[in-house]
């Protein structure tokens, strides 16, 4: 019995599967592009404004639509993952707030998403994410764009083996922390003045004291909390990955199809494992 959640492939047909990720990524792009054009500082007011539902519904239509095109190829462990990966990522996003720390931990879902499931799992588990917290969180929604990126990159890094080569974990963590904190900063400092946490606030001010503009003290913000925070993040779903039992780490198409992880011994990859680890590849799901 296959043990993989796919749809029939009529209903999800191969070829259609990677137009849907690619759809997905350019409205998630196209919105963030928008918010950083026009600055509409209405978002902060919630999905109640103009401004707000159609960030809102941007960076929904484009979570959906890579979840669309991405599920037919993921087990029935990483379909599990992706929403234990948002409630992870709202949780301690949430309290990371909530105590004012000058870093984020609201990617740690992403990343293990990433890491077992692939970029394009964690592209969908982050903006998702993101969009879903805005719901009572107005200020997280903006940055679901961001998100989306660090989910891809983290994938990324996993796929060529960081991960399985433990001093390249941070590496990986502090270089997804740069662009992170790139993508961040104009959304941060063009609506909502630069304003966040305690601590992070401390940390532009500090900026500001020493007479960098707006954008400069937040581009520097932006660029100090997320290599910590991404280092940090990145180290312990490293720590977590290990720490699950291994029949668990490969049950997982994506690491047995690319050796994401450190093991003595290699288990061997069907063609159906490499087809769920690319979406949108030749072969039909599910199919052994």
């Amino acid at each position: 019995m296959n043990s993989s959640l796919t749809l029939p492939a009529e209903s999800a047909a191969p070829s259609s599967r990677p137009l849907l990720i690619a759809a997905g990524g350019a409205l998630i792009a196209a919105t963030y592009v928008w918010l950083v054009l026009v600055q509409p500082v209405q978002v902060a007011d919630g999905a109640g404004s103009g401004a707000g539902l159609i960030t809102l519904l941007g960076f929904l239509a484009g979570g959906a639509l890579l979840v669309a095109g991405i599920l037919p190829g993921l087990n029935t462990q990483a379909v599990v993952l992706m929403p234990l990966g948002i409630a992870l990522n709202v949780s301690f996003g949430q309290l990371a707030g909530s105590l004012g720390l000058p870093i984020y931990l609201d990617a740690l879902g992403t990343v293990l998403v990433a890491v077992l499931a692939g970029p394009a799992a964690g592209a969908a588990t982050g903006a998702l994410s993101n969009a879903l917290w805005g719901l009572f969180n107005p200020f997280a929604l903006p940055f679901a764009a961001g998100s989306a990126v660090i989910g891809v990159l983290a994938g990324v890094a996993a796929r060529w083996g960081m991960f399985r080569r433990l001093y390249l974990v941070p590496v990986a963590g502090l270089l997804t922390g740069v662009v992170g904190g790139l993508i961040a900063a104009p959304v941060a400092a063009f609506m909502f003045g630069a304003a966040g946490t305690v601590g992070t606030n401390a940390i532009v001010a500090a900026f500001r004291a020493m007479g960098d503009t707006l954008i400069v003290a937040a581009t520097k913000q932006g660029l100090t909390s997320d290599t910590i925070d991404k280092l940090i993040v990145f180290t312990v779903v490293a720590l977590i990955v290990y720490a699950l039992p291994r029949r668990t780490r490969n049950s997982f198409a994506f690491v047995r199809s690319h050796r994401v992880l450190l093991s003595r011994t290699a288990p061997a990859t069907t063609t159906a494992d490499r087809a769920s680890a690319h979406p949108g590849s030749g072969s039909a799901p599910g199919k052994k």
